[in-house]
């Protein structure tokens, strides 16, 4: 008895001294990972923020709505990559949305069991495809495609209307704004799509089968149960599609024509400001004024993105407090 309890101590004697120095390297490590991120953001923000800040003191702060880009001349404008960028993200949430809302809802209340984890991870394999592979597929089959049998009724039947005409006017070249939005809009699908499905599928079922109950039709249970219940997180998912789709590249520089100009027509060739980069970069010299403007360009995308994060925060905020 005496032996036992003597070792009992000594034991816990020596393990106390482990704890001791364990614990706050444990907690320093998790410190050490938090800060990293956060490191590591700020120096990716301020290079791009020096090292595009000669050209945004040379053309002064109209070089955000400028729509000039013409390196011979070395006259450079962000205007028409910002106005790219946020057309063809628009398009592809305006699509992406009503499908995934559809997909959702077939797989979580439509859809037989047999059915619904072949197509649940069809969707989700979406998602695995690189990004130059779905531009490679737009630019030799879905260009094509919108060129011969999608642009021109398009043009002759609502070309010609007041005001909407705008959109649907031009040439039927295939790429350009409207195709790189489906593009994007099939890209960002898997991503919306399955947070709807966890969303939809965390619906309380007793809540669901209270308004069956008194009488609700499916449609009904879902635009009034389902979509209310989970709406803050369906949300973010909006949000995190249109981040994606704000900073897509590859798949959108084949399909969207990358013409430096500035049209209110869906067909009209256009660029994004992650195109303009990716296009540009590999011939703007070391210490140029046109590599200036592609780092300032990059440090625009980052505060449009931040925009957009921040705007997607304050609607779940005020989702919440509703």
């Amino acid at each position: 008895m005496d032996a036992t309890l003597g070792a009992s101590p000594s034991g816990q004697l020596a393990h106390k001294p482990t704890g001791r120095i364990s614990d706050p390297i444990f907690v320093g490590l998790l410190w050490a990972s938090g800060l990293f991120v956060l490191v590591l953001l700020g120096l990716i923000i301020a290079m791009l923020f020096h090292g595009g800040l000669p050209a945004l003191k040379e053309f002064g702060a109209a070089f955000l709505w400028s729509t000039s880009w013409n390196p011979v001349t070395e006259k450079f404008g962000a205007g028409v990559m910002v106005f790219g960028t946020l057309f063809s993200a628009i398009i592809a949430v305006i699509v992406a949305l009503p499908l995934s809302f559809g997909i959702a809802f077939f797989l979580t209340e439509i859809a037989p069991m047999k059915l619904r984890r072949p197509i649940g991870v069809a969707v989700q394999l979406l998602a695995a495809i690189p990004s130059i592979i779905y531009g490679m597929w737009g630019f030799f089959i879905v260009v094509p495609l919108i060129a011969a049998y999608i642009q021109p009724p398009l043009i002759e039947w609502l070309g010609p209307l007041p005001v909407i005409g705008a959109l649907f006017q031009g040439p039927p070249l295939g790429a350009g704004m409207l195709t790189a939005g489906l593009i994007l809009a099939l890209m960002i699908l898997p991503f919306i799509t399955a947070m709807f499905v966890e969303v939809l599928e965390s619906v309380p079922p007793m809540i669901k089968e209270s308004a069956y109950g008194v009488g609700a039709t499916t449609y009904e249970v879902y635009r009034n149960v389902s979509v209310p219940y989970g709406r803050t997180a369906m949300v973010g998912a909006v949000m995190l599609g249109l981040g994606r789709a704000l900073g897509e590249t590859m798949a959108v520089t084949f399909v969207i024509g990358n013409a430096t100009r500035m049209s209110a027509s869906l067909f009209a060739p256009g660029s994004t400001i992650a195109s303009t980069i990716a296009n540009e970069f590999p011939e703007a010299p070391m210490g140029s004024l046109k590599l200036q403007a592609l780092l300032q360009l990059g440090f625009i995308l980052f505060v449009i993105s931040f925009i957009v994060l921040a705007l997607s925060r304050l609607l779940v905020r005020s989702k919440l407090k509703s």
